[in-house]
């Protein structure tokens, strides 16, 4: 399923792609995502502005509700997985992510690192994407390295472009890794492929031009070494009423040890 060339990619590079992980699991997947769209979350998003084609919806933190997901969550292999290439034998539970992108939606998914938009830091994190329809063109694309940063990103909010937190100066601003050189990575897949990433790794994804949907389940992952930190702001996701403390693992009720 993994080599340790790809251990080593992961942990140099901030990503890599391991074919067909989630393979077995698209069917079930298509219909969660499916389920999904019908019956949104609360923190569901259309991420377009009035006059931009498409449409481009996103929401998280499912898995509680719907079924595919947390079946999907819960593999061993997937777990697995994570702890090899993050280097941990405990692998718990963060959240889960949908991102759609019909045909003819042309606007890209902003450069940013997930990580400052959290409230949870460590070098064990790990994220999986997984598109459900044939990549080509809407492929997700990550800056080699840029997980080892030793400044965070400005994230900022999608929809309005705006800083997410007020400390700006904590922050480097988001770069153009295009016009400014960087390497990035990106890769063609097929359903159930999945691309594994650091919270820390910078990355976006094109949009999607071609005429058919592109949807991708996203599901984040932490190792040993996540700890619990308060950001100067509400985080996304939020998380209301947790009641952690800077410095404590992530409570086990609300995200569940999957290998320890």
């Amino acid at each position: 399923m993994f080599t340790q060339d790809q251990i080593e990619e992961y942990q140099n590079d901030g990503a890599t792609v391991i074919r067909g992980l989630f393979a077995e699991h698209v069917e079930t997947l298509r219909a969660g995502v499916a389920r999904n769209m019908e019956e949104p979350g609360p923190y569901a998003a259309e991420n377009l502005k009035p006059g931009e084609a498409g449409r481009f919806f996103d929401d998280y933190c499912n898995w509680e509700r719907i079924p595919e997901f947390a079946e999907v969550a819960k593999d061993p292999k997937v777990a697995a997985a994570a702890g090899a290439l993050m280097g941990s034998e405990r692998v718990q539970l963060f959240h889960d992510h949908v991102l759609v992108k019909e045909p003819g939606t042309s606007k890209p998914t902003p450069w940013h690192q997930d990580g400052p938009y959290y409230f949870v830091e460590g070098r064990q994190t790990i994220s999986f994407w997984s598109p459900l329809d044939p990549v080509t063109n809407a492929t997700l694309r990550c800056v080699a390295g840029s997980h080892l940063w030793e400044k965070p990103v400005l994230p900022t909010c999608w929809l309005a472009e705006t800083s997410f937190y007020p400390n700006e100066d904590d922050y480097r601003p988001v770069p153009d890794p295009d016009a400014e050189g960087m390497r990035v990575l990106e890769w063609e897949m097929a359903p159930g492929d999945a691309v594994a990433f650091n919270f820390m790794t910078l990355h976006g994804a094109r949009g999607n031009e071609a005429a058919a949907r592109r949807r991708a389940f996203s599901l984040r992952l932490v190792g040993e070494d996540a700890r619990y930190v308060t950001r100067p702001g509400r985080t996304s996701p939020p998380f209301p009423g947790h009641d952690m403390q800077d410095g404590q693992r992530l409570r086990e009720d609300w995200f569940p040890v999957l290998r320890a």
